[in-house]
């Protein structure tokens, strides 16, 4: 079985990818545009599978994990080529998000069971 891949090993197997079977990378600019592309891919399988909206015959066979997985890859194809280290930048993240959010959504009536509940008027 293989080893869990780590954010930094991702990032290293995409250069790696990049560079020995896409050549080179597309510019930043493009793959902003790809991965808005690939965003709109999840969107509309959500809004299909979860939404009110029912699926086209083309679009039934589409793969939520595997469009996940391009917005990964495109996302670290950014990452990569901006020279940010991802896994520094997902704990700050978080770190941020804990010290911003730690009690505020406990506190939160809506998430808690105390507010208006999906259906009811806000």
């Amino acid at each position: 079985m293989p080893e869990p891949l780590t954010v930094e090993g991702y990032q290293k197997a995409v250069d790696e990818w990049i560079k020995t079977l896409g050549v080179r990378y597309f510019s930043e600019l493009t793959n902003t545009a790809i991965l808005m592309e690939e965003v709109g891919e999840v969107a509309r399988i959500m809004a299909r599978r979860y939404g009110d909206q029912s699926f086209k015959r083309a679009d039934a066979s589409h793969d939520l994990a595997d469009e996940l997985a391009d917005v990964l890859f495109v996302a670290v194809c950014i990452a990569n080529q901006t020279g940010i280290d991802l896994t520094a930048a997902l704990q700050k993240n978080l770190q941020k998000k804990t010290d911003r959010d730690s009690r505020r959504h406990w506190n939160n009536p809506k998430l808690t069971g105390g507010g208006a509940g999906e259906g009811e008027k806000r």
